[in-house]
């Protein structure tokens, strides 16, 4: 993550970007006669060779469904599935695999804890979020607090997109039951404090999460050290395929927690006086499983870990400062979020452009980026935009596709002029 207000523009010597780039065979093609430039990784990044291969392994060599299986492959595709469970519970310092639950992804892994933090949730009981919340950390909890009768309460955010820490404090009260915040924004690229804000809520006896699905593409983070009861990922963001995502929770909220849904696996023992349920993690995992996917992850997470991350890092910082130093070159453009604490993500307006046609027309140039409100609404009606253009950008990206996507834009701008 980048500190704008210390950091250099450099590269690392250390940090080979042509050879990461061979690694992820979709960026060697031409979009409309152009070499693909990719940047629109917030909303999904791409798969390095390693996660295909992995795949394609398991279906070719081990698939069986997982667990009670009394044959080789059945043995062979749990061993693989409950391997991938510890990578992730190493890649994120838990302190068991217990409290790993493999999820569809970050928006069901809240709408998890949300159903399950409701039989504590009453008329008056008060749910904190923020306002740069993905509408995935805001409607669970509506709808939530619409069965309760709690009521979501949203921290204010500055205009340089940071949280409003003044609004925090006197909105975290005796009321408060649940905080809910994204550790990075996917529109400002902020990535807010959570740790301390973590810290002041425990004192309160509040359950907190952390909405991780920004942050982990970027750095690791520790859920010991963050101190927070649950923490929420997907896979896809993390170079890893779709379909999955991560939920880490506390074994003692967890063992409170009913199951989010019924079935096979989740189950201990099924008779029409009564059921009981499985053990944890099992207890909410009903149904087959993503088991290919799981094994998709474990192997992006290995590749990851193969990597120089500071290096990596230094690389992304490098492409977010050179963007910055590139918005004057655009009459008109002005940056949404400009917090000091950024990853590589630049939401931005132009005037007298609409984003989709600047997307539209960036395409035809061969340069992928996301235009719209990005699923945070409430951030739009902040800023007073309906939506805005971003490109956010990944260690593979290079310093010559950002200057690229600043050459695009001065096309398009001269289109208009």
């Amino acid at each position: 993550m980048t500190d704008l207000s210390v950091v250099k523009n450099t590269n690392s010597p250390a940090f080979d970007v042509e050879a990461i780039r061979r690694d992820f065979p979709i960026l060697a093609q031409e979009i409309n006669g152009k070499p693909l430039v990719y940047l629109d990784n917030g909303a999904s990044a791409q798969k390095p060779q390693a996660v295909l291969d992995a795949m394609d392994r398991y279906y070719r060599e081990m698939h069986s469904n997982v667990h009670r299986g009394a044959h080789t492959l059945g043995d062979r595709a749990t061993t693989a599935f409950e391997g991938a469970r510890e990578i992730v519970r190493h890649f994120l310092n838990a302190p068991s695999t217990k409290e790993i639950i493999w999820t569809r992804g970050t928006t069901e892994a809240i709408n998890l804890v949300a159903n399950g933090l409701a039989p504590r949730l009453k008329a008056g009981d008060e749910i904190l979020v923020s306002h740069m919340e993905h509408h995935a950390n805001i409607v669970p909890w509506q709808m939530i607090a619409e069965r309760t009768g709690a009521k979501v309460v949203p921290v204010q955010v500055t205009p340089e997109g940071e949280l409003d820490l003044d609004s925090f404090n006197s909105l975290l009260n005796e009321r408060t039951r649940v905080l809910a915040l994204t550790h990075v924004s996917n529109v400002l690229g902020t990535v807010n404090p959570v740790a301390p804000l973590i810290e002041q809520a425990k004192k309160q006896g509040v359950i907190t999460l952390i909405d991780g699905a920004q942050a982990v593409p970027h750095f690791k983070p520790d859920v010991q050290a963050l101190g927070c009861d649950f923490y929420v990922f997907s896979s896809h963001k993390l170079f890893g395929p779709t379909g999955i995502g991560v939920l880490y929770g506390r074994a003692e909220l967890l063992e409170e927690m009913p199951p989010y849904q019924g079935g096979g696996e989740m189950i201990e023992r099924v008779s029409f006086e009564r059921t009981t349920w499985n053990v944890l993690p099992y207890k909410f995992e009903a149904g087959t499983p993503a088991i290919a996917e799981a094994v998709g992850l474990a192997a992006a997470i290995d590749y990851l870990d193969r990597l120089d991350r500071q290096a990596m890092e230094a690389a992304e910082n490098a492409l977010l400062i050179r963007a910055n130093e590139l918005v004057e070159t655009v009459p008109g453009m002005e940056i949404i979020g400009t917090a000091r604490q950024k990853v590589p993500v630049m939401s931005f307006k132009i005037a007298g452009l609409h984003p989709s046609d600047i997307g539209t027309l960036l395409d035809q140039q061969g340069i992928a980026i996301r235009t719209g409100h990005h699923c945070a609404m409430p951030l739009m009606d902040f800023y007073g935009v309906p939506g805005t253009a971003r490109a956010s950008f990944a260690f593979y990206n290079t310093l010559e596709e950002v200057e690229k996507l600043f050459t695009g834009l001065q096309k398009i701008q001269r289109l208009f002029a």
